[in-house]
């Protein structure tokens, strides 16, 4: 009689020997969660779709060092969600990040969501690496909020300065778009501006869904101002600048860094040219040691040029990286003190971080834009 093989068996020790060899490769990783948080829809989708790959690119190189943890090998995942730029959603994707156990976040990219969100992080014993620029996000005291770039306190006074000793100007203008950021950017930039002795002849505002400025613009024009100053981002700047064209008003505009975005010579054209003038933390990344070679990666991977934020997001999410493997685990606690004593010189700088978790000695430069590119003029 012919016996039937026996394949059943077979099948299952192969199967048991497959468990056997993944099992410790598996309990040899440490998975760690990289969440991002910023507007991946609405006017600032451009802004948060650059910060969301800033973040991915340092993933993938960190995942290729194969650091370690513990003896484990730390494997870095993106989770990223949008925010919408909105505090309601803001705060839910916070509370979302803390329910599913990601205890690094990097973002939010505006004020007003990193404002409410931070203090969500806290309670949730979750690390969060903010571009806000509003100086409350780190005065609340949190001990696990950062911010990577320089606050309004700093833009703002540099920019003023630009204004009285560089473009020699008397009368100034001001209009902020009422967000977080926006209000407390123009408030930085008036502040410095009476210090200097400059006259503000007129002060409007409009909100961050404004298109049509042509009634604050008339206003402030009556008053002749040398410069406007305008507390909010480019997809405003942009048709606000245009349209003082149409009113014939000559003065020119003036901004923070969201200002000196490629957005704004897309969206304004020519009229950008050496008419817009915006200051930007961080030094000229064409001049850091690593800029230029991290410009040329980004554009091959993504087809796109890094704008204002990918390289800050992507030195951000590397220092976290090696701080993690630094401190033997993915504890928040640990990786925040560690940050807090340590320094990381990345494609855009050098980032080390006081004890309310500013950004140390950080620089700004002040940019124009001709051929509607972005160009620098001074650092401050």
């Amino acid at each position: 009689m012919t016996s039937t093989p026996r394949l059943a068996p077979l099948a299952a020790l192969a199967a048991a020997a497959a468990f056997c060899a993944a099992g410790p490769a598996a309990a040899q990783e440490l998975t760690v969660p990289i969440g991002h948080t910023g507007p991946l829809s609405g006017a600032n989708a451009f802004a948060g779709k650059d910060n969301e790959n800033g973040v991915r690119l340092a993933i993938e190189d960190l995942n290729a060092r194969q650091l370690k943890a513990g003896g484990r090998t730390l494997k870095f995942e993106l989770r990223s969600e949008d925010d919408q730029c909105d505090a309601k959603t803001g705060v839910a994707v916070a509370q979302k990040f803390v329910d599913d156990n990601v205890k690094f976040v990097v973002g939010p990219y505006c004020s007003g969501v990193a404002i409410p969100a931070s203090r969500v992080y806290s309670d949730g014993g979750t690390l969060m690496s903010t571009v806000g620029t509003n100086p409350k996000i780190t005065a609340a005291g949190y001990t696990n909020v950062f911010r990577i770039i320089a606050s309004d306190a700093q833009i703002g006074a540099s920019m003023a300065s630009y204004a009285a000793n560089v473009l020699k100007v008397k009368n100034v203008g001001i209009i902020d778009d009422r967000s977080a950021f926006g209000q407390g950017l123009a408030d930085e930039f008036g502040k410095e501006a009476r210090r200097l002795g400059l006259t503000i002849v007129g002060q409007e505002f409009t909100t961050e869904k404004s298109v049509d400025f042509n009634a604050i613009l008339t206003r402030l024009k009556a008053k002749n101002p040398e410069v406007v100053f305008f507390g909010g981002y480019a997809p405003q700047g942009a048709p606000m600048l245009r349209q003082m064209k149409q009113l014939g008003f000559d003065a020119r505009l003036l901004g923070g860094d969201t200002l000196c975005s490629p957005e704004m010579g897309k969206i304004g054209g020519s009229a950008v040219n050496d008419t817009v003038f915006c200051a930007q933390g961080g030094a000229v990344l064409d001049k850091t040691p690593g800029g230029p070679s991290f410009k040329a990666r980004f554009k091959q991977k993504f087809n796109a040029d890094p704008d204002v934020y990918a390289p800050y997001y992507y030195d951000q999410t590397l220092f976290l990286g090696e701080a993690i493997a630094r401190v033997g685990a993915a504890d928040p606690e640990k990786v925040a003190a560690d940050l807090r004593k340590s320094s990381y010189k990345g494609v855009a700088g050098t980032y080390s971080y006081d004890d309310k978790g500013n950004l140390k000695n950080a620089p700004t430069t002040v940019f124009t834009f001709k051929g509607e590119k972005l160009t620098p003029l001074a650092t401050y």
